[in-house]
């Protein structure tokens, strides 16, 4: 990403003039997109788009006002922070809360992603062709009726300064990347993909498109959706289940993250994204899941989806536990909802781009390794079921009775994986489903996927999280399948 020599953001900030502004922040981020997209070897998107713009915060009466803009104009930027400016003015007149600059101290910094090679590293006609070549292995039948192959590649480059001193530049190497197969026999219709829709997801650099690697995994997908055809259903019974980290991602999303957010406990999403069971009084008392159940907000954590080191309104990022030994402790608030709220939280400010303001948002949730091998997980179930990979989720507006669907599952026979099984599903109650967590697999167990597009907020918000765990087997789950 080349930088931009027309437009200096700490200047910006010198030329506005708001004599009785309690403090002034600006943030300027630019971004990079660049999607590839083929289906059945046709090009279904292949496009490269840029945004770059400015939001513009201002403390004045205890309120913060916002305004932004793409037009960097010295005089516009001035026109911006004066509407921002009279925004916190008017809302001050109608407070819930008031601030103070405590809440954005000075804050100085860099941060970048991890990467072996950069986005220059492979241009549009390989990284094509790869993904063509990547869709002609998953078809390995004629029974494969759609095949796809998908990256996205974002560059984004945030500066921040204030009027307290901050200064920070952060800038991140994103890649997305989904490939999947879909399989059908009469009736039977069943998708096959890489760990989940666009679940494999790093801060990382173009290696990733290392091209005996994918297609080895691209071989691998196309096998198994045409495995499912055949399958057997997945039984219905209450029974031992055994989570891969693919589809651990989905359920330390929905069933901890969103929870756990502080804006949504003092009702703030109530109207859009939901609630939460959740109660402010719950932290520091609540047993949320067995002792085993650790649970950290880490966005320290290299080459993870959602990692930087200070959030969107210049909070230095550090590594915090949620939940210790089960108990829920923590919060994903920010300094404004901390201090509303009187619970400790995170640096997780964020906002999807340069035109929102910063709200609480997941980074990096993980669930922290156990001691179990995962032949040690399965070992000792007479019988079970292992599933991997989502494929479908329902969750109540206050995340708390769910029921997902997997894309491949096997069955566990006397600590042996024996049957596949083909539409597995599981339900649950979130406290219920966590302290039956009995055993947490070891490091080796441990992967780390993500997802681009969680959404929040009004007006939405489509951001980055990451989600890092172990394999982990919890009991006495209600699971089911498709049979009738």
């Amino acid at each position: 990403m080349q930088p931009n020599l027309k437009f200096d953001v700490k200047v910006a900030l010198s030329h506005i003039e708001l004599p009785s502004a309690e403090w002034i922040g600006l943030r300027e981020v630019r971004e990079i997109n660049t999607t590839r997209y083929m289906r059945d070897r046709k090009p279904q998107s292949n496009g490269r788009s840029q945004s770059h713009g400015v939001m513009i915060e201002v403390l004045v009466d205890g309120q913060f006002g916002y305004a932004s803009t793409n037009n960097l104009e010295l005089a516009n930027i001035q026109r911006m922070a004066r509407k921002a400016y009279d925004r916190a003015k008017t809302a001050a007149k109608w407070a819930v809360h008031r601030f103070t600059i405590a809440q954005r101290p000075k804050a100085i910094g860099q941060y970048f992603s991890p990467f072996v090679k950069p986005s220059e590293a492979i241009d549009a006609k390989e990284l094509n062709a790869l993904l063509i070549e990547i869709c002609d292995t998953l078809k390995v039948s004629d029974q494969i009726v759609k095949t796809s192959a998908y990256a996205i590649i974002t560059e984004v480059e945030s500066k921040f300064v204030s009027s307290n001193g901050s200064d920070i530049y952060q800038k991140l190497l994103v890649i997305a990347t989904d490939y999947a197969a879909t399989a059908q026999e009469g009736a039977i219709i069943q998708r096959r993909g890489d760990k989940g829709q666009l679940a494999r997801c790093n801060q990382i650099g173009i290696e990733v498109f290392d091209r005996d690697t994918l297609l080895q995994r691209a071989r691998i997908i196309g096998e198994q959706a045409i495995e499912l055809l055949s399958a057997i259903e997945c039984p219905t019974e209450t029974t031992s289940l055994v989570l891969a980290p693919d589809q651990m991602l989905l359920q330390i999303h929905e069933s901890i993250g969103h929870p756990l957010e502080i804006d949504r406990i003092l009702g703030d999403e109530r109207n859009y994204a939901g609630g939460s069971f959740v109660k402010l009084e719950d932290f520091g008392k609540m047993q949320y899941g067995s002792s085993i159940m650790n649970v950290s907000f880490d966005p320290t954590m290299a080459g993870e989806f959602a990692s930087y080191a200070f959030d969107d309104v210049g909070i230095s990022a550090t590594k915090e536990y949620l939940i210790k030994e089960g108990k829920l402790l923590r919060g994903l608030g920010s300094s404004e909802s901390q201090l509303r709220s009187g619970i400790k939280g995170v640096a997780n400010a964020r906002a999807t781009s340069w035109n929102r303001p910063a709200i609480d948002r997941m980074a990096n949730i993980n669930l922290e390794a156990g001691e179990h091998s995962f032949e040690a997980i399965i070992s000792n179930i007479e019988r079970g079921v292992y599933m991997q990979s989502n494929r479908s989720w329902s969750i109540d507006d206050y995340r708390n009775k769910f029921q997902f669907g997997c894309e491949y599952a096997q069955l566990i026979e006397n600590g042996k994986l024996t049957k596949t099984l083909r539409n597995p599903n599981y339900r649950g109650v979130t406290n219920q489903f966590w302290r039956s967590l009995a055993k947490v697999g070891d490091r080796d167990t441990v992967e780390a996927y993500g997802s681009p597009f969680c959404g929040k907020g009004e007006p939405n918000q489509v951001i980055r999280v990451g989600h890092a765990s172990p394999t982990c087997l919890f009991e006495n789950i209600e699971v089911f399948g498709g049979a009738s």
